[in-house]
């Protein structure tokens, strides 16, 4: 059964398979965000060698995405399919997204968010002042201008894996 038809599904199963995306998927990652009212602006197809889709039967159901600057990443872009939330297929995308960056010497991630604080706090993010940030999340167009100057600042420290 799909996850994300399924009535009443609670978890996410073996079905929902979390991997790299290409860049055939920039068009599915700027329809999703505009959906949402998240930031397109800035997004070409060299980011997507810094994003990571969830797909169901190859039914792409959630993605997430992050912006290194040096041992720094800026974690963006955290969709999951109406269908499918609260399954816990974002928290299963944020580890993921987690892990890998980890691996690849990124030692903390940032994130800014309107109205999505209470679920990456549960996740072991904490909330900051906007003068806290690192140089390079301030100079970032997600910090700078995208984003309204009144949405939450988070940070999770990363240990390697």
């Amino acid at each position: 059964m799909r996850l994300c038809k399924q009535p009443g599904a609670s978890a996410i199963t073996a079905e929902v398979e979390i991997r790299a995306a290409a860049a055939s998927d920039l068009g599915t990652a700027k329809e999703w965000l505009a959906a949402a009212g998240l930031p397109t602006e800035d997004l070409s197809i060299p980011h997507m060698d810094a994003f990571l889709f969830a797909s169901e039967r190859s039914t792409p159901v959630g993605m997430i995405g992050v912006q290194k600057y040096s041992e720094i990443g800026l974690l963006r872009s955290l969709i999951v399919d109406e269908k499918c939330r609260g399954k816990g297929l974002g928290a299963h995308l944020v580890a993921a997204l987690e892990s890998k960056v980890a691996a690849g010497g990124i030692t903390e991630l940032w994130l800014l968010t309107i109205d999505a604080d209470p679920f990456f706090s549960r996740l072991g993010y904490e909330v900051k002042q906007r003068h806290d940030a690192p140089t390079a999340i301030q100079s970032s167009a997600e910090f700078s201008s995208l984003c309204p100057g009144d949405a939450v600042l988070m940070r999770k420290r990363l240990i390697a894996s």
